[in-house]
């Protein structure tokens, strides 16, 4: 065990900035929470019928902030040593001369930037821009976002001096000073070359923006809050608070998925299936996004738009018996048995195929058809998306992998767990860990400190759900079903 700064007592205030809720808790030195620690604020995204799905910067912010300040009042007599941050990834925000907000957050969900998207395809090779950057010329990252601010709020465009992620912007507040970025938030923008660790030119100059306006990038922590913060949290006005890090990268992390030899498969609000290991370069195939997790790290993987909220959404609009009914319900019904066909990407999609403007679609619905029977449809066809998704990841990183399951959608449904399980056809073993991506920035952080590496780390695990044969092939099927309904309706977009 590493002591922070030699105090049994030490702590490390992990703050975890997601697309739901702000958490912000305390871990000892081998990174497990303390317990009764976690302060927990829900929020939303603003949602426009146009496809946009903005969050104001500040009001965020006022969340953080009193997250940190539940999470202190709970530490006693604990001496923190430093501040982990991880957030959602691909989010942007203008700020101008006076370091505040010119623009809303678009976060990773808005969708309003694909026909600029589809203008970059034919200002860029798309090939070669995904093999720097890691990422496709989709509205969920930067590129497109920027050039429809830039046509679409062109008054905002002009009175920005830079454009951030959120943790940049709430550091700047925090501590004052020009905007700065870690290498993991950066990564996940679209416009970073990845093994070259800089941003990409080729692709700034598609944009029309001057790296002058982005943050400077530096994965060194930030110190010396401004009055106004260390006023308020004197214990933490002189320790180290590390850069952001981006969510996916700290979920592997926190549930023990560091190497080629295990596959994250998290279900929260959205969905992903990712793969991080330690290299000095990539070769990024097509198919999947590549970022980083820090400057040695990659992280690789697919990411739906549609997870757990999508199962929220169904609960509330079909008026679903109570979860624990709905539960057993799910548990009774055979694979595939409603003979529906559903698309689930209400949201649009963002893998494996990138259909910028994709909605959802469901084939076969009867007046015979049950509200359980159409949620069982959406579960099995998102553990489809998935099976897809481990599909394009095999081939980029070959070798047996343990699927590693983590995230809410997951852990509360252990019907949705042998769903995926039957549709991957291969066991699929819950994390330990709960709060997975709070648990990895903790451990990056304490890595950084000295402490041991992530990789060392040690691994919890929970319940492991096999795989059944019959019902394997039964979802083999409905898988070519669901591909033949996406080529239909989606086609070329």
């Amino acid at each position: 065990m590493v002591a922070l700064d030699g105090s049994e007592n030490a702590r490390v205030l992990s703050v975890d900035v997601g697309s739901s809720s702000v958490r912000a808790a305390l871990h000892d030195a081998s990174g497990d929470a303390v317990e009764d620690s976690e302060i927990k604020l829900d929020h939303e995204f603003d949602y426009t019928p146009d496809g946009g799905a903005t969050k104001d910067a500040d009001e965020l912010l006022d969340l953080v902030a009193s997250a940190i300040d539940g999470a202190l009042s709970r530490a006693g007599g604990d001496e923190i040593s430093c501040v982990a941050t991880g957030t959602f990834w691909h989010s942007v925000l203008g700020v101008g001369r006076d370091g505040r907000p010119t623009t809303p957050i678009l976060t990773w969900a808005d969708r309003r930037a694909a026909d600029a998207a589809r203008d970059l395809r034919d200002r860029l090779d798309e090939r070669a821009t995904h093999r720097r950057t890691g990422a496709p010329l989709h509205s969920s990252y930067w590129p497109a976002k920027l050039l429809w601010l830039q046509s679409t709020n062109s008054d905002g465009s002009q009175r920005t001096e830079h454009w951030v992620s959120p943790a940049d912007y709430f550091y700047a507040r925090l501590f004052g000073g020009p905007p700065s970025v870690g290498a993991s938030m950066a990564s996940a923008t679209g416009l970073y070359d990845q093994n070259a660790n800089r941003w990409d030119t080729e692709t700034l100059e598609a944009v029309s923006v001057d790296e002058a306006q982005l943050s400077a990038l530096s994965d060194e922590p930030r110190m010396g809050l401004q009055r106004e913060w260390s006023e308020r949290w004197p214990a933490l006005r002189d320790v180290p608070w590390f850069q952001a890090v981006g969510d996916g990268a700290c979920s592997n992390v926190g549930s023990g998925c560091t190497g080629n030899d295990r596959l994250a498969l998290m279900v929260g609000t959205s969905g992903a299936m990712r793969v991080l290991w330690k290299a000095d370069s990539v070769e990024i195939p097509p198919g999947p996004w590549c970022y980083r997790a820090d400057r040695g790290r990659f992280v690789m993987g697919g990411a739906l738009s549609d997870g757990g909220n999508l199962v929220g959404w169904l609960r509330e609009t079909l008026r679903l018996p109570d979860p624990e009914e709905t539960e057993r319900l799910l548990a009774e019904m055979g694979p595939d048995a409603h003979g529906l066909t559903f698309l689930p990407i209400l949201n649009g999609e963002r893998g494996p195929t990138w259909a910028d403007k994709a909605n959802g679609t469901i084939s076969g619905l009867s007046m015979s058809n049950t509200p359980v029977e159409i949620l069982r449809a959406a579960m099995e066809a998102v553990a489809y998306r998935f099976a897809t998704i481990a599909e394009i990841l095999q081939e980029a990183s070959p070798g047996d992998k343990q699927v590693i399951g983590t995230g809410g959608g997951l852990f509360n449904s252990p019907a949705w767990t042998q769903i995926m399980a039957d549709a991957l056809g291969r066991p699929v073993t819950l994390s330990g860990v709960e709060e997975a991506s709070s648990r990895g920035a903790t451990l990056l952080a304490l890595e950084a400190l000295g402490g041991p590496r992530i990789e060392e780390a040690p691994t919890y695990l929970g319940e492991t759900f096999q795989p059944d044969p019959e019902r394997h092939e039964t979802y083999r099927k409905a898988l070519t079903r669901q591909r033949r309904l996406y080529e239909a309706v989606i086609g070329g977009d």
